[in-house]
């Protein structure tokens, strides 16, 4: 198997991992459970991954963890917005 492609899917699956959370606290609009700063810790990592793709242009690691921090990244906007 080529390797991007190996990378690609292991990236787009743990890239969506968190996709099922952000389904569920969309339509629960509860975040209660839900640390922000785990969020922001997890953010910044994957933004430097990234980046470390970018450095070494490696594109399936840029790609998957960009969607990564895409979604993580609206999961807390969820968490900010949806505050009691």
């Amino acid at each position: 198997m080529d390797e991007n492609i190996l990378g690609l899917i292991a990236g787009v699956l743990t890239s969506i991992a968190s996709l099922p959370q952000l389904v569920k606290v969309f339509k629960t609009k509860n975040t209660d459970d839900i640390s922000a700063l785990m969020l922001i810790i997890l953010i910044s990592g994957l933004s430097l991954w990234v980046w470390y793709g970018a450095i070494q242009e490696e594109w399936p690691i840029i790609f998957s963890n960009a969607f990564a921090v895409l979604l993580n990244g609206i999961l807390l906007l969820f968490k900010l917005s949806f505050k009691k």
